[in-house]
């Protein structure tokens, strides 16, 4: 292995270790999803208690429990020394390290690919940017997931739409990659009947122990307009002047718009979500049927379905940042020298939710003008980048039939 490659692994893992620092030193609790929440929901599980998911409704699929339970048994030689808190904070971080570093070493290696080493700095540089959000969230399972899935697609598609399917059964959005797959045209009937399979194998196993296998679906649909969503720039300037408010919704622990009009917003975004989604399928799809090149369309159909997933979303969680991660690492890998655009508007993305949360949190929440800036800022470059990779997908070039003379 040469010095940049031995470079680029040494960089990776301290950033693992600096992010996870700022973790216990910023403002707001970055980390506080962990132990608040994700602890609780561990504990209740492994003590005879409420197990999410199977005997109580959750906003998650059913797999987003192992990674939580795995953490409790990871913390359980810290406990006595540290306590329930740290003990689980510190097996957190060190759980996410490892999964990062595998798929890290899928997509690098011993460093000779020049393209691949460009996507570990861009991962590198992501997670810097991005802060505590990247690691101390359940999203910083399923990066790693659907890396790796991402990248097995153009070899060993079983193998990789498995993981995107298991990664979709933990949060949702790597399900858009396995979509984007199946559009994009090649071996799109075995990475369809693979994932179709993986889903009737957890849904069979799920209905025979009991549990609510949708419920996370209909539980988000008690949600109302989350203060970050994009939907909600206008209502956070009508908050600077007095005209909505921010509330605390103790049922889903987040907070609101509370404004005329917000839950109608809410209401109408799931259904124009379905339907953005659906038209990017389709155009992907017909861009395929047109000859478009495999390896050149899957990174912006995914980046594109990615994109529709949050800029249409209710929710707008800063941990969704870390779904975009894994389509630019597909493109810089597939197709590096079309990749610059999207990894700096990417970046630029991590950078300003970074500034927005932890950093300027606590103003946001008073609706402060610094953080609505930012946040304006930050939701008006999502739309530019959904906006960018729907045009990207267009211009795929479409290989035209050989005609015979």
């Amino acid at each position: 292995m040469r010095w940049p490659a031995l470079a680029l692994w040494g960089v990776f893992a301290a950033t693992h270790a600096v992010v996870a620092w700022l973790g216990w030193m910023l403002p707001n609790q970055p980390m506080g999803d962990v132990v608040l929440v994700y602890e609780p929901w561990a504990r209740a599980a492994l003590s005879g208690g409420d197990v999410m998911g199977i005997t109580e409704p959750w906003v998650y699929p059913q797999l987003a429990l192992v990674p939580l339970l795995f953490t409790q048994l990871l913390a359980v030689p810290l406990l006595p020394s540290l306590g329930a808190t740290a003990a689980y904070l510190i097996a957190w971080a060190v759980l996410v390290t490892v999964c990062d570093l595998l798929a890290f070493a899928v997509l690098v290696g011993r460093g000779r690919h020049r393209g691949r080493r460009a996507a570990g700095w861009f991962w590198t540089g992501a997670l810097l940017m991005l802060g505590p959000i990247a690691l101390y969230r359940l999203d910083a399972i399923t990066v790693p997931l659907a890396v790796v899935g991402g990248l097995w697609l153009a070899r060993r598609p079983v193998a990789g739409t498995v993981l995107l399917t298991l990664g979709a059964w933990i949060k949702i959005w790597p399900g858009a990659v396995v979509l984007a797959a199946i559009a994009a045209g090649r071996r799109s009937l075995r990475v369809a009947v693979t994932a179709a399979t993986v889903c009737g194998v957890l849904v069979a196993g799920l209905l025979l122990i009991g549990a609510d296998v949708f419920g996370f679906l209909t539980t988000q649909n008690g949600r109302g307009l989350q203060i970050e969503a994009v939907a909600a720039t206008p209502f956070l300037w009508l908050a600077l002047f007095g005209g909505a408010s921010i509330d605390y919704s103790i049922e889903i622990l987040t907070f609101q718009i509370g404004a005329p009009g917000a839950d109608a917003v809410a209401a109408l975004l799931t259904p124009v979500m379905v339907l953005v989604v659906a038209a990017i399928v389709v155009l992907g799809a017909w861009r395929a049927q047109r000859g478009a090149d495999w390896r050149r369309l899957l990174p912006p159909l995914s980046l594109a379905l990615v994109a529709a997933l949050i800029v249409t979303n209710k929710v707008g969680s800063p941990q969704f940042q870390t779904w975009l991660l894994v389509p630019v690492i597909l493109w810089i890998v597939f197709d590096r020298s079309r990749s610059q655009t999207p990894a700096a508007i990417v970046l630029m993305l991590c950078a300003l939710t970074f500034a927005v949360y932890p950093l300027t949190y606590d103003g946001l929440l008073r609706a402060h003008l610094l953080p609505i800036v930012l946040i304006t800022v930050r939701n008006a470059a999502l739309i530019v980048l959904l906006v960018f990779t729907v045009r990207s997908i267009m211009r795929v070039p479409a290989r035209r039939p050989h005609r015979r003379v």
